[in-house]
């Protein structure tokens, strides 16, 4: 700890006295010393030589290497206890915390937005934040010794009272409670953060601490603007989770508070309105130590507590690592998907591997900005192994494209298919109201990464948007693919993802910021954007969703399949007469290629197998399938079917496929003669074009 760290004698000095409950006045007197020399150490217009301290240290019944670093109170028990915060004069009433009702809550929510807080409080920028989630049913003698350390017995007269309400929240305690009593069962989620800065800051002035244990709608985020969140609602989704709306936490601070880092614990239970003896009581509570401070009298604040005391709460952490500890008590899935606890831990993987794929990904120079486990507890042992989220499990494809730009081995133009293609989209970030700036703003380049692939990787064809620290945004899929084009993923970097530099990235990422709901999920109008933002703020997202489609497009048209089977057949949607289509819309009266399915064999002959899609006809269809070699350069050649054979539907005369009315699928195969290839069938595009013959039937 730096000097600049340590806590004012002065200040440490005057806890002790309210801790011991001493005035200056009687401790002068036990260290035969002025009144005025008390008040002078008190408020730091002095500071008692080495000897006076000794003796200060002797009369508070601590040691004097306490008193000389500062580093701890001295050891008076204090009772702990909950306190409630009181009714209102004005007859208000709350039924819940509102807060808790902007997000779906369920654990997949409680995921995300507990993981995004904590990469928004990453504190070493050169390692990632480790976050651990720890499922943990307790049953029989192990139950009782934590409700017992929670002091379960002092609220059930406010779970009784609140439960009785006929409102949504009182609802679900009311049957929270019979659960519990029937089952005697209770679902502890630990959600551990490590090289976060912790629940820094004072206990009731501005900080982190304040901002979630205190306060609602406050974010208090420091990460330069790249944060997640924005609207300070994220850790509402920890107190929905709990059945009993009932959160402890233990933070390891970055930066001390009070002279100390270690074991910082509090706990705070939001209930609806209640009336327990006729006292009339707000909603929430909070547990911890009496406040010594004589402004704040009657409030539970938060205490540095030891071992054996984090063990009975199960909240002890690993290591002196900062960041912090939350345990919600009564966890559960309101969605009712998840209702053991295997599908508990099985929601949590796939919202941490859905939602962080992305920043779990690093490369040789810039590692991973985070790391991810979910463990699952039976009354203190291992029910499963410890899952560590391994991004390439669920997201093979995503993972290989982003790894190839964070190590700098994309390319402009797809030849293989394990290749990853990189292309800019250009987002048009407005100006903000006020500011005398006319245009229509600043272009950042946005950055689109694209590979085809044959893996699992849903959903297949769909591109990632994402910005700040790497999370998922959404899943967006263009608009008028292509009929059969090959199966691909995507994923578009903006903002501060782009890893780039520039006032372009920070205006961006303030922009699209600016742009999202509560639930982070999609870029498009909100209050925010139209209050802060010039006219047209709305147009330049649409044009920013346009330009990926776009962009998409021109990149799937031009594929290839990967080296073992060669280039992948170019599908192109074609009229009757020959002519193209317009656009990538099938126009009535026009049949198309639905889907292809090609090889390169030995010889070097393309093997394809076509399927068709026809609107419903009165009259036969006459089609004649020609192949075409899009070469780097020049025409594309025709080149000769050594055979076609059909498949269904459909019948093959002298090099053309008739099909009967009425008839809406068909397919053939081909195969086309290398003696025709004007290069190898490997190195060139093959393109499938329907022609109607002359004097054919339509």
């Amino acid at each position: 700890m730096s000097s600049a760290e340590v806590e004012k004698f002065g200040t440490w000095l005057a806890r002790q006295l309210r801790r011991t409950g001493m005035t200056q006045a009687d401790f002068a007197v036990r260290l035969d010393v002025t009144r005025a020399a008390v008040s002078a150490w008190v408020n730091h217009r002095a500071e008692p030589r080495e000897e006076m301290k000794r003796r200060i240290a002797t009369q508070l019944g601590t040691d004097p290497s306490a008193l000389f670093n500062l580093s701890a109170d001295v050891a008076v028990e204090l009772p702990r206890g909950w306190q409630h915060r009181p009714g209102h004069n004005d007859g208000g009433r709350e039924y819940g915390n509102a807060a808790a009702f902007a997000f779906d809550a369920d654990l997949a929510g409680l995921a995300r937005e507990a993981t995004q807080n904590s990469l928004d409080e990453r504190y070493d920028d050169t390692e990632p934040v480790r976050v651990h989630f720890t499922l943990h049913e307790l049953t029989g003698e192990h139950l009782d010794t934590f409700q017992q350390a929670i002091q379960w017995g002092s609220l059930e007269a406010h779970f009784t009272e609140a439960a009785k309400a006929d409102q949504k929240v009182s609802r679900s305690l009311r049957a929270s409670l019979s659960n519990l009593a029937e089952t005697r069962s209770l679902v502890l989620l630990r959600v551990d953060d490590y090289n976060a800065s912790g629940l820094t800051g004072s206990e009731y002035d501005d900080g982190r601490y304040a901002a979630v244990v205190r306060r609602q709608l406050d974010s208090h985020k420091h990460t330069g603007g790249q944060a997640g969140g924005s609207y300070g609602l994220g850790k509402a989704t920890l107190w929905a989770a709990s059945r009993f709306g009932m959160v402890f936490m233990n933070s390891t601070l970055s930066q001390p508070w009070e002279g100390r880092t270690e074991r910082r614990v509090v706990g705070r239970l939001d209930l609806p309105w209640r009336e327990v003896e006729g006292q009339p009581y707000a909603g929430p509570a909070w547990f911890g130590e009496p406040e010594t401070e004589t402004r704040y009298a009657g409030v539970s604040r938060s205490w540095w507590a030891d071992e054996r005391t984090l063990a009975d709460l199960h909240l002890t952490r690993a290591g002196s690592e900062p960041g912090t500890s939350f345990l919600v008590v009564g966890a559960h899935d309101a969605s009712g998907f998840a209702e053991t606890l295997e599908e508990m831990r099985d929601k949590l993987v796939q919202s941490l591997e859905d939602n962080f794929w992305a920043a779990m990904v690093g490369g040789r120079t810039a590692g991973p900005l985070l790391e991810a486990q979910v463990t699952t507890l039976r009354n203190g042992h291992v029910d499963k192994p410890d899952h560590r989220i391994d991004p390439r499990r669920r997201h093979p494809a995503l993972t290989r494209a982003l790894k190839s730009y964070l190590d700098e081995e994309t390319v402009s133009e797809l030849t293989t298919a394990d290749q990853v293609v990189k292309t800019e989209v250009p987002l048009t970030v407005p100006p903000l109201k006020g500011k005398g700036i006319r245009g229509k703003g600043i272009t950042h380049e946005a950055v689109l990464l694209l590979t085809h692939t044959d893996e699992e990787d849903e959903p297949l064809n769909h591109v990632v948007l994402m910005r700040g620290n790497r999370m998922t945004i959404t899943d967006h899929r263009p608009r008028e693919l292509p009929l059969g084009t090959s199966p691909f993923r995507a994923v578009l970097l903006a903002g501060a993802a782009t890893r780039g530099r520039g006032e372009d990235i920070q205006l961006a990422e303030e922009f699209l910021r600016a742009s999202e709901p509560p639930e982070h999920n999609k870029w498009d109008r909100t209050e925010e954007l139209t209050s802060l933002y010039e006219r047209g703020a709305q147009t330049r997202l649409r044009e920013f969703r346009t330009g990926i489609d776009d962009t998409v497009r021109r990149l799937v048209g031009r594929r290839e399949s990967n080296t073992d089977e060669g280039p992948s057949s170019l599908l192109e949607l074609l009229q009757l007469d020959g002519s193209g289509s317009s656009g990538n819309r099938r126009a009535p009266g026009t049949a198309a290629i639905d889907k292809v399915e090609a090889r390169v064999d030995d010889a070097g002959a393309w093997n394809v197998r076509v399927t068709l899609k026809l609107p419903d006809a009165q009259d036969a269809w006459q089609l004649a399938p020609v192949a075409k070699f899009a070469v780097r350069s020049g025409g594309r050649p025709t080149v000769e079917w050594l055979s076609l054979n059909p498949v269904d539907s459909c019948r093959i005369e002298d090099g053309h496929v008739l099909i009967e009315p009425g008839v809406r699928a068909a397919s053939f195969e081909g195969v086309t003669d290398p003696a025709t290839h004007p290069v190898k069938g490997n190195l060139a595009r093959l393109v499938i074009d329907l022609q109607r013959p002359r004097g054919g039937v339509a």
